[in-house]
């Protein structure tokens, strides 16, 4: 007849302890036991449920797509009830916002911070810009919030027009406030802000459309390699809007080397 394992044998181990290994001491496993009911441990795992409730609808939204995500996925991914959900975000579209802000909003706050601070060439600033931009988002899940908002706007328009309020206009206020530096201390030729900023910003909606595309190819005969292509279309752009000196009369022509 099998035997009921005793208390003290079914505590989870300490921290300390790798699986397998029997607690030395009963009373260390009964506090490793007690310690998520503590109130100190209880507020920290409040305060994580924010965090926890947006990477799983994070997840779920770039998988699954807005309209096929439910709440209660959302709430089975983070580890809590769907009552605990609505607790903190009452509605889908709230919780779809949320995650925008979270991961997209935040770092283009950090860019305008960057550029306030930022001391050195602007085309340095420009090339940082885009390499923050690339390891925060374009290199993490929430690549996929654009090919979503793409693929449902006309499904979400208020969504879609969130996502213009939040996103696509403050973009194009950080990078037109980079590229009106340059101008104004005579870094860059005098140009049309507006069509410079799309022009930076189409190759990198490119990217993010053919990594979408290409990640699920068994095979891709024409791999991109982010890092480089995101550096060479940033060079092509800075040579058309870099002040050109002219050449000093005392130095030798292409021609002459």
């Amino acid at each position: 007849m099998s035997r009921t394992p005793s208390p003290a044998s079914a505590l989870p181990l300490p921290p300390n302890h790798s699986d397998g290994e029997t607690p030395s001491c009963p009373i260390v496993a009964a506090v490793a036991a007690i310690a998520p009911r503590l109130p100190g441990v209880r507020q920290r795992r409040k305060a994580a449920r924010p965090h926890e409730l947006l990477e799983a609808a994070l997840t779920l939204f770039v998988e699954k797509g807005l309209a096929a995500t439910r709440a209660e996925e959302v709430a089975k991914l983070a580890g809590v009830s769907k009552g605990t959900l609505y607790l903190y975000y009452p509605s889908k579209d709230e919780l779809f916002k949320a995650v925008v802000r979270a991961y997209l909003t935040q770092v283009i706050a950090e860019g305008h911070e960057l550029v306030d601070q930022f001391d050195g060439g602007t085309s340095d600033l420009l090339h940082l810009l885009a390499h923050t931009w690339w390891s925060r988002v374009g290199a993490s899940k929430a690549s996929g919030l654009l090919v979503l908002i793409m693929a449902e706007a006309r499904n979400f328009p208020e969504l879609a027009q969130f996502y213009v309020d939040e996103v696509v206009a403050p973009s194009h206020a950080l990078l037109a406030r980079a590229v009106q530096r340059g101008i104004d201390r005579s870094e860059f030729r005098p140009m049309d802000v507006t069509s410079v900023v799309h022009a930076l910003i189409a190759p990198v909606q490119f990217l993010i459309l053919y990594r979408q595309c290409t990640s699920v190819c068994t095979a891709n005969p024409v791999p991109l390699d982010p890092e480089r292509f995101m550096t060479t279309q940033i060079e092509l752009l800075l040579r058309g809007l870099e002040v050109r000196h002219p050449v000093s009369s005392n130095e030798p022509s292409p021609q002459d080397t």
